[in-house]
Parts: C-alpha cells; structure tokens; sequence
C-alpha cells in the first residue's frame, strides 16, 4: 500500500506534466498574407508589387475599369482578451490580388458601401487614352481597410465580381487563457 505522501507526490508530478504540455501547445503559424497588420512594403514573395491609389494627370483623358482581382485575404485585428469580450468590435482589414493588363494601367480610386453584413467594395483602375502602353500583365497586391468596426458574425464582402464570405469570432475563454 502506498503512503499517503507518495500518492500526493505522484498526483502533484502528474498534475506539472498534464500543465506543462497543456501550456506548450503548438500554435499554427499563419501566412504572413493572413496575418492582420502584416505588409510587403514592395514586392511580395509571390513576385506582386505592392500598390497604393495615385493620383491622375490632370491633362490626361482617361478610361475607367474595374480592378482585375484574383484573391482576397480578408484579416481581423485580434480581440482584446483583457477586456469583457461582450460587444467587443475589432477592425478588418482585406488585402487585394490581381493583375494589371499592361503597364500604363494604375489603381484610380476604391468606394466601399456597406449594409448590415453585406460590404461592397469597388476598386477601379484607369489607362490613359490614346497612348501606347507595353502589353504586359502586372500582378499586384493593394491593402485597404474596411470602414466601421465589426462585432462578432458572419459578413459577406464583393470586391468587384470577386465575393467572399467571412466570420469573425471572438476567442473562446478556454483559447484566450481565462
């Protein structure tokens, strides 16, 4: 039969080994693409150039698109675990791939509208009339923050004619260490 201190002693050691690999867990690394905050200040490694909104020529005469896009990384900043979480809303911001079809095209001006859980966003490019552009397709990355705060849901985002659907959840109180 064991002593009392000897199953107190093995209760206490099992307890520090079962705690100990509980505190250890692996957190998934998460692509920098997918990551709220993260930006490739130029080219990224996916060989796109980072692009901002310039602005036009006033002497020039242009034509309007629509923005090519291809991916959209859509990125919530995280909650604030030292706060009640109840109501809490964070910030979203989307990160923007596409393509550019030659290289006298530039991204003109972006217009978001949103109603309830539904944002619609408008990315528009513009080529200059009349001139000669080199025929080459340019890949892009553009990083835009969505207006207003965003509670805890499900939302659904049109760039263009490119549509995704997203939820944003709150970290369960068994994840955030409480």
């Amino acid at each position: 039969m064991l002593s009392p201190r000897t199953v107190a002693l093995a209760a206490l050691t099992l307890f520090v080994v079962v705690s100990g690999c509980q505190s250890n867990r692996t957190v998934a690394e998460v692509a920098p693409d997918d990551r709220f905050g993260h930006r490739f200040e130029e080219d990224g490694p996916d060989g796109r150039s980072t692009l901002s909104l310039s602005t036009p020529d006033s002497t020039t005469k242009y034509f309007y698109y629509p923005a090519v896009v291809d991916q959209l990384h859509i990125r919530h900043a995280p909650f604030d675990v030292s706060q009640p979480l109840d109501g809490q809303s964070v910030t979203v911001e989307v990160l923007i791939k596409g393509a550019l079809p030659d290289g006298c095209t530039a991204l003109h001006d972006v217009t978001q509208e949103r109603i309830a859980q539904l944002i619609s966003v408008t990315l528009r490019t513009r080529k200059p009339q009349g001139g000669l552009c080199t025929t080459v397709l340019r890949p892009y990355r553009f990083y835009l923050d969505l207006d207003g705060p965003f509670e805890e849901g499900a939302y659904t985002l049109r760039v263009n004619d490119h549509t995704k659907s997203f939820r944003i959840t709150q970290p369960s109180a068994a994840t955030d260490g409480r």
